[in-house]
C-alpha cells in the first residue's frame, strides 16, 4: 500500500498531537510506554486501542476495560470504519485521516517545519500582511531556511517557498484556488481534504493544509476585517472575501472532521443577459420576457435548489430595473453588483459573543420600507421575512425581487406559505394564499443538472385562486427527454402573462415562439 496515515489527537479543542505512519504498520494507541500513540489519562489502559489500516477503510479492535467511543455509540470489540473518523478515546479525540503522497501540491512535514522555523523569527500577526514589500522579505527568509533544511532541487524549492508564503500571509491553499478563475466554488473537506467545482462538476485537489491551525488562522484572516469571530460558543459564521465572494465555515465540535470552510467565489465581472442566452441557460424570447417583466415592475421570485444560479439570475435581473429607480438591497452576504447609480446595499448582522445586536434579513425589510425605495431586491427569503416581503410588494413597492429555495414553481408557492407561517402571526393558509397571489407575478425555475448545466426550467405567472390554491400557468418550460446527450428543449406554452400590461412587443414575441 502507498501513502501515509495520519492521526490527530486532540483534547478538547485543542490539538495536542499529530502523527504519520507508513499505512503498511499497525499501530496502538494507549497510555504504556510501549504503544505507538502515548495517551496519558488513567482512563485510558496501557493498550487501549489496535488500528490495522486498509485501503479505503480501517480496522479499530477495542483491547480496553473502559470502551471506545464513536459518534454516539460504543466499538463493540472490533469495527471496520472509513478513513477521516473520529474515535474517542478517554477524555481524547482521535482523528484518523489518510493522504496519499502526491508529487507535487501538497506542503510536506519539512515545510511544516520550515514554517515553524519561520515563526520563530518572525512575529507573523504583528505585521502588515497588505504591505506589497513584505512578501518579498519573507520568500527570501524562507529560502534561506528551506536551503539550511537541505531542500535544493530548484523547482521544489520554488513551489514550497510559495506554498508557505501563501500560508504566512494569506489563506495558504487556498490563494492558488481563489486566483484560478475557472474554479467557482471551494470546499475544504478536513485539512487534508479540499474540493472545487469547475464548470458545475467537483473534483478534488492535491491542496492540503498543514495543520489544523493553518485552517483556523486562514478563517481568522477572512473574519478579522468584518469584526466577527469564531469559537466553540459559536462554532458557525457567515462571512465574505474583500471580492465579495460568500464564505461559509463551521468548526469543532459540529465539524467532526476539524474546520470545514465553504467559498462559494464571486466573478470578477457581473454577467449579463447575453451571457445566460451564450450558455444555454436561457433563449431569447424568454430573456425578453423576463427583461420586460423587470421593467413593467413585474414581482418576481426565482426559486432553485443550492448552487442551481438564483444569485447569478437575480444580478442579471436586477441590472435591467431602470438607473433613475432608488433599488434597497437585502442580503445576509453581499453579492450583488448593480450598475445603477443609485442603491443601497443593506447586510443583516449576526448576534456578537453575548447574543446582542443581531439585525436580521426581516429587520432590514421593515426598515428598507421607510427608506423610500422605488424598488426592494431581497438576496434570499428564508424566514418571516416573507411575509414583509409579501405585505410590501401589495403596499406600492411593484417591481421587488428575490430568490427562495424549492425545486418547482408550485413547491416554490408551498414554501413562500411555509416561510410566512414563519412570521409567527396566527394567519389561515388561505388568507397567506391570496397575499401571494396578489402580490407575486412570476416564478422563475432555476435548476442544475447533473452535467454541471444551469437552465431556467419554467416561468410561470401566478393568475390568482382556485378551489383555495394559487394557480400558475406555465409560459415557458423547459423539457427534458432522458436522452444521452442529455439535452432537453426549451417550449413556449402559449399562456400569455397578464402581468406585462401593454408590453405587446413581447406578447408578440412570446406568440411568435409558439407559432
Amino acid at each position: 500500500m502507498c501513502g501515509k496515515m495520519t492521526i490527530e489527537v486532540r483534547k478538547g479543542a485543542e490539538v495536542i498531537g499529530q502523527y504519520g505512519f507508513d499505512r503498511d504498520k499497525e499501530i496502538i494507541i494507549g497510555r504504556g510506554k510501549k504503544a505507538d500513540i502515548v495517551l496519558p489519562a488513567l482512563d485510558v489502559s496501557r493498550r487501549h486501542a489496535r488500528i490495522v489500516p486498509g485501503d479505503n477503510c480501517f480496522e479499530l479492535e477495542d483491547l480496553s476495560r473502559n470502551g471506545i467511543g464513536f459518534g454516539h455509540h460504543r466499538v463493540i470489540d472490533k469495527a471496520t470504519l472509513p478513513w477521516a473518523s473520529s474515535i474517542e478515546i478517554g477524555p481524547y479525540t482521535v482523528i484518523l485521516g489518510q493522504v496519499d503522497i502526491a508529487p507535487e501540491g501538497n506542503t510536506s512535514a519539512l515545510g511544516l517545519q520550515i514554517l515553524n522555523r519561520l515563526i520563530e523569527h518572525v512575529d507573523l500577526s504583528s505585521i502588515d500582511r497588505q504591505s506589497s514589500a513584505l512578501r518579498p522579505r519573507v520568500e527570501a527568509a524562507l529560502e534561506r531556511i528551506a536551503s539550511e533544511a537541505g531542500v535544493s532541487d530548484p523547482s521544489e524549492m520554488e513551489r514550497l517557498v510559495k506554498e508557505l508564503a501563501d500560508e504566512a500571509l494569506g489563506l495558504g491553499p487556498l490563494e492558488p484556488l481563489l486566483a484560478d478563475p475557472s474554479v467557482t466554488e471551494i470546499m475544504v473537506v478536513d485539512r487534508h481534504t479540499i474540493f472545487v467545482e469547475r464548470a458545475g462538476r467537483l473534483e478534488r485537489t492535491r491542496c492540503c493544509f498543514t495543520s489544523e491551525k493553518a485552517i483556523r488562522t486562514a478563517i481568522d484572516r477572512i473574519l478579522a476585517p468584518l469584526g466577527r469571530r469564531i469559537d466553540e460558543s459559536s462554532p458557525m459564521v457567515d462571512a465574505r472575501l474583500a471580492d465579495g465572494s460568500r464564505v461559509n465555515a463551521v468548526i469543532p465540535p459540529l465539524a467532526l472532521r476539524g474546520a470545514c470552510v465553504t467559498i462559494r467565489k464571486f466573478p470578477p465581472n457581473s454577467l449579463s443577459i447575453e451571457d445566460l442566452i451564450a450558455f444555454g441557460s436561457l433563449t431569447r424570447p424568454m430573456a425578453d420576457l423576463l427583461i420586460h417583466a423587470v421593467q413593467s415592475r413585474a414581482n418576481i421570485v426565482i426559486s432553485g435548489g443550492t448552487g442551481s444560479g438564483k444569485t447569478t439570475l437575480l444580478n442579471v435581473l436586477s441590472q435591467a430595473i431602470p438607473r433613475g429607480e432608488r433599488i434597497v438591497t437585502i442580503e445576509d452576504a453581499a453579492e450583488l453588483r448593480l450598475p445603477q447609480p443609485h442603491v443601497v446595499p443593506l447586510e443583516s448582522r449576526p448576534p456578537n459573543p453575548e447574543g446582542r445586536g443581531e439585525v436580521t434579513i426581516r429587520d432590514l425589510v421593515r426598515n428598507a420600507l421607510r427608506m423610500r425605495p422605488d424598488r426592494i431586491v431581497v438576496g434570499e427569503c428564508r424566514g418571516g421575512e416573507a411575509l414583509d416581503m409579501l405585505q410590501a410588494m401589495n403596499t406600492g413597492h411593484d417591481g421587488s425581487l428575490t430568490t427562495t429555495h424549492a425545486n418547482s414553481p408550485i413547491e416554490a408557492i408551498s414554501r413562500l406559505e411555509t416561510l410566512c407561517l414563519m412570521a409567527g402571526l396566527d394567519l389561515p393558509s388561505r388568507a397567506i394564499r391570496e397575499q401571494i397571489s396578489q402580490a407575486v407575478d412570476l416564478i422563475v425555475q432555476q435548476t442544475r443538472f447533473a452535467d454541471g448545466a444551469r437552465r431556467i426550467t419554467a416561468i410561470a405567472e401566478v393568475s390568482g385562486i382556485e378551489d383555495g390554491q394559487v394557480r400558475l400557468n406555465d409560459i415557458f418550460c423547459y423539457t427534458n427527454p432522458r436522452t444521452q446527450s442529455n439535452q432537453g428543449k426549451f417550449l413556449a406554452t402559449g399562456w400569455l402573462p397578464t402581468c406585462l400590461g401593454e408590453a405587446s412587443d413581447t406578447l408578440a414575441i412570446i406568440a411568435e415562439e409558439v407559432a
